[in-house]
């Protein structure tokens, strides 16, 4: 394949703080990049250095290529304004059902659709991506695999989505302590590599220090023996001679002990295996109050004229951890903010007095953005500095970071410091919309565990199937315009028999009150009836 370009010697320092050093890489036409790394190593800014938004402060990126078009897709945007469609546009806007509505009133994954199809359909030469699946349900992940895959130029994305990485990199850049590790091969193969690399260092490491203790050893018998020869010296007449030769003797051999130490060394110079990057933090409620969270009867919602949905009935108890799903665009965000009461409804909504909510929104702009942590946290909020600033150490931040603008921050880093509110005020309720957007692995990975633990109600919206199957035990389906209660299997067992019992008679009562809405000739009365003597046998059977 041709070369595209060629990074070398590439360094950048923001505010006399070393992001990249001495960075070397290639960029061949056809290829699919992916950049992985933590929050705050600078994935985004390696994008827009490569989209010429930033000059590198050391090295150059040299192109191969003249005239290339080159276009960026960011991961977020408040606003998109952008001249009339191309044809080939609106066919991709037709095939991703992305409807022609104003921006603002989009769902976030029919914004982030709307932007990678305005990027595709540039045909530019090279094409950069910024956490293109955040947001996107699991067929448009699909229809995004598949455009990469049949792209005609060269892609270049920041991502933490495991399973896209795999379908469609042939590369990995990953950075690691300012440096850019590159792998052929796609993200399993890269980790694999890493692992067997990790393995070899720390062999030969470990290979190393036997040898420093073997020869450090020998040194301190020869120093020994060379001590004791010059007190010997000054002691035994007319044998000083021959005790003064035995103790340079031994001089000698100590320096050259040293000198063949140093050489090994510094043919070896092998350093001990870094540990993984890691993120630690915990959740707690405070103690709950009452049996239900929330109640929804004859729920309806409209936008311009149009059902988003309607007769919607369901029930949500305290210490229940439910999942909200549904296809991009069907109102998972809407129900959220009905329930919180942000969005106007039609219907019944009644949500508990008691409840504690913490609410995370999958916004990044809604912070203080020209505010630092310790104004956020601790002038404001939270006198327990050493509190913060150690929570803060454990999701990855710097100590520097305390008094840097949020706006400095990255997209991840933003989403972690709305997580710190939220840890720190140990609601009993917790509304999460995307939290894994934005994360590391390592955060992700750690949320997930958190969950799994909390003690609190639990309302999730997310695409990642994998991290509510490990944190949630009950689901609102919202599809063709209804909403849906389904239990999953392990909610018997991770549930309390009584408020199980006591759950299933409420979503009992909630099907009795629609299907007296019903006649018995409609079709959706028979479906009802049915659930309804369904219910009736689970209830019966715990008994």
């Amino acid at each position: 394949m041709k070369e595209l370009l060629i990074m070398q010697q590439l360094g950048l320092e923001i505010h006399d703080f070393t992001l990249f050093e001495n960075i070397h890489a290639h960029v061949k036409q056809g290829e699919i990049i992916g950049i992985i790394g933590k929050n705050g190593a600078g994935k985004t800014t390696l994008l827009k250095l490569l989209n010429n938004e930033l000059t590198p402060t050391k090295g150059s990126i040299q192109w191969f290529e003249q005239n290339l078009v080159v276009a960026l897709v960011d991961q977020e945007a408040e606003s998109f304004m952008h001249k009339e469609s191309t044809a080939t546009e609106e066919a991709l806007r037709s095939k991703w059902s992305v409807p022609d509505n104003d921006y603002s009133n989009f769902s976030g994954g029919e914004k982030l659709k709307a932007r990678l199809i305005h990027g595709i359909a540039k045909q530019a030469h090279l094409l950069l991506l910024d956490e293109p699946t955040n947001h996107l349900d699991a067929n448009s992940t699909v229809l995004l695999i598949e455009q990469l895959k049949r792209y005609n130029g060269t892609v270049i994305l920041v991502s933490h989505d495991r399973y896209f990485l795999d379908e469609v990199a042939t590369k990995i850049w990953s950075i690691e302590g300012k440096k850019l590790v590159e792998h052929k091969g796609n993200y399993s193969s890269y980790m694999e590599a890493r692992q067997q690399r990790r393995l070899t260092q720390q062999r030969e490491y470990e290979k190393q220090q036997k040898m420093v203790e073997q020869i450090e050893s020998q040194m301190q018998a020869l120093t020994s023996w060379s001590k004791s020869a010059h007190a010997q010296s000054t002691k035994q007449e007319g044998k000083k001679e021959y005790f003064r030769k035995k103790a340079k003797r031994m001089d000698s051999q100590v320096k050259s002990k040293q000198k063949r130490l140093e050489k090994e060394l510094e043919k070896v110079n092998a350093k001990p295996v870094e540990a993984d990057y890691n993120v630690q933090f915990t959740m707690k409620a405070n103690d709950k109050v009452g049996k239900r969270f929330l109640e929804v009867k004859n729920l309806a919602k409209s936008f311009n004229n149009e059902s988003l949905f309607s007769s919607v009935f369901f029930t949500i108890q305290h210490g229940e951890k439910v999942a909200i799903v549904g296809p991009n665009g069907s109102g998972k965000t809407t129900l959220l903010k009905i329930i919180l009461g942000i969005e106007s409804y039609e219907g019944e909504v009644w949500l508990s007095p008691s409840a504690s909510i913490g609410y995370l929104t999958q916004e990044v702009f809604d912070l203080p953005l020209e505010k630092t942590p310790e104004q956020l946290f601790y002038q404001e909020t939270f006198k327990q500095r050493g509190k913060v600033q150690t929570l803060m150490n454990h999701l990855g931040f710097t100590a520097a970071q305390w008094r840097e603008p949020i706006q400095a921050m990255s997209m991840g880093e933003r989403v972690k410091c709305k997580l710190m509110k939220y840890i720190l005020e140990e609601k009993d309720v917790l509304v999460l919309d995307e939290p894994t957007n934005h994360l590391d692995l390592a955060s992700r990975e750690q949320l997930e565990a958190t969950l799994s633990t909390y003690n609190g109600t639990l309302l999730v919206v997310s695409h990642d199937r994998y991290f509510l199957e490990q944190i949630t035990a009950t689901k609102l389906v919202i599809q063709d315009k209804k909403i849906e209660k389904q239990w999953d299997q392990k909610a018997k067992h991770n549930t309390n028999q009584e408020e199980y019992r006591l759950t299933l008679e409420t979503e009992r009562q909630a099907v009795l009150g629609k299907l007296s809405f019903l006649s018995p000739n409609d079709q959706a009365y028979i479906e009802l009836d049915k659930k309804f003597t369904d219910l009736t046998k689970q209830i019966r059977d715990l008994k």
